[in-house]
């Protein structure tokens, strides 16, 4: 059974953070929440019920990572992990099963929206 809560998104407008880009780059690494870690894992996937889409939350370090969970829809009697992974493969992989990718502050802002 899933949490009754949806996941707490804020949009805000592109382009830099702390003067840089917030769109990482393809080699880039990225933190990502997997649930399950180990033989069964997964991405932690949400979806945003106001515009329909599905989305993989990236963030730009560990700590945003750890920080940011909290805001994300989760499920009961899962183990969650932030893991690190380069952006090209994650942006990869979302395409690939109809996810896009949304980079996340802490709070839960959207940064940045890769996909379609």
């Amino acid at each position: 059974m899933g949490h009754d809560r949806r996941p707490c998104l804020q949009r805000v407008s592109t382009g830099t953070l702390h003067g840089r880009s917030k769109m990482p780059k393809g080699d880039q690494w990225v933190w990502v929440v997997i649930q399950d870690p180990g033989e069964k894992e997964q991405f932690l996937g949400q979806h945003d019920h106001e515009t329909d889409e599905s989305f993989i939350p990236a963030f730009l370090s560990k700590e945003v990572a750890q920080d940011g969970l909290k805001n994300l829809l989760t499920e009961r009697g899962y183990h969650y992990e932030a893991q690190a992974i380069r952006f090209d493969d994650l942006s990869e992989r979302a395409a690939k099963n109809g996810f896009m990718v949304f980079i996340l502050d802490e709070s839960g802002r959207i940064l940045e929206r890769v996909g379609e």
